[in-house]
C-alpha cells in the first residue's frame, strides 16, 4: 500500500472544532493556525489512520515530515514529530539533519520540547561521535531554539547524563536574557535533581543563575 496523508488530513478536517482552534491558538500567543483538536481526540484519529495505512519507509519520512511542516495547521506538525519518534531507530546519522531543520522552522516551545529531548537527545546517544559538533554550532548559532536544544536533549538520560557536559552548557547560556532560555535551564537542572539531587544543590549554590532558573531547578526539591 502505497503512504498516503490524504486520509489523515481528511480524519482531521472533519473533526476540527473552530471555537477550541480559537482557544488553543490564543495559548500559543496567536503565532499558529489550529483545527481546534484536543491532544486525546488528535491522538485517537492518529490511531486511526496508522491502523489503515501502517507507518511509511523510512527513505519516505524526510518528504512526509516536510509536507507536515509545510501544512498550516499545527497539528500537523504535532503528528510529524510523533512519526518520527516512532522511526527513530529506523533513520540514520543523517537525520539530524532534518532536526536540526525542524528545530529552526516555525520555532515554539511546542515543538522544540519534543524534539530535542526525544529526537536529538535520542540520536546523540546512538551517534555520540556527532554530539560535540552540533552542540558547539548550535551554542554559538545565536539562535535561542538551537540553544534551548543543547539545554534539553539530556532531559531523559538520567544515569546516562552528561554532568560535566549540562553544567558547561548551563554555564555557557546562564546569562541570556530570553525567558525560553532561563527556563531550559531550571528544568534540565529540575530533571536532572530527580537522579543526583546533591548535584543540581551544589550547582545552583556555586553558580549564580538567573532568579527563574534557580527557582525552576529547586521546584522539584522543594516539594520533597
Amino acid at each position: 500500500m502505497t503512504f498516503t496523508l490524504q486520509p489523515l488530513i481528511a480524519s482531521y478536517e472533519a473533526n476540527a472544532s473552530p471555537a477550541k482552534a480559537t482557544q488553543m491558538k490564543a495559548y500559543m500567543k496567536d503565532q499558529f493556525e489550529y483545527l481546534g483538536l484536543p491532544s486525546p481526540l488528535r491522538k485517537e484519529l492518529t490511531k486511526t489512520f496508522y491502523s489503515g495505512q501502517g507507518l511509511p519507509q523510512a527513505e519516505q519520512l524526510e518528504s512526509i515530515v516536510s509536507a507536515c511542516w509545510q501544512m498550516p495547521y499545527r497539528e500537523y506538525k504535532y503528528f510529524a514529530m510523533e512519526l518520527m519518534v516512532k522511526m527513530k531507530k529506523k533513520v540514520g546519522h543523517d537525520a539530524i539533519h532534518l532536526y536540526e531543520r525542524l528545530i529552526t522552522e516555525e520555532s515554539w516551545w511546542d515543538t522544540i520540547d519534543l524534539l530535542a529531548p526525544s529526537l536529538v537527545g535520542y540520536h546523540f546517544m546512538e551517534y555520540p561521535e556527532e554530539r560535540t559538533k552540533y552542540l558547539n554550532k548550535w551554542l554559538k548559532s545565536g539562535n535561542i531554539w538551537l540553544q534551548r536544544s543543547c539545554i534539553l536533549f539530556q532531559l531523559k538520560y538520567k544515569l546516562d547524563t552528561d554532568t560535566r557536559l549540562l553544567g558547561s552548557i548551563v554555564l555557557k547560556l546562564k546569562d541570556s536574557k530570553e525567558f525560553f532560555i532561563r527556563k531550559a535551564i531550571g528544568w534540565s537542572l529540575r530533571e536532572y535533581s530527580k537522579t543526583d539531587p546533591g548535584f543540581v544543590v551544589r550547582f545552583v549554590q556555586t553558580h549564580e543563575l538567573s532568579g527563574l532558573s534557580h527557582r525552576e531547578a529547586l521546584k522539584w526539591l522543594e516539594r520533597q
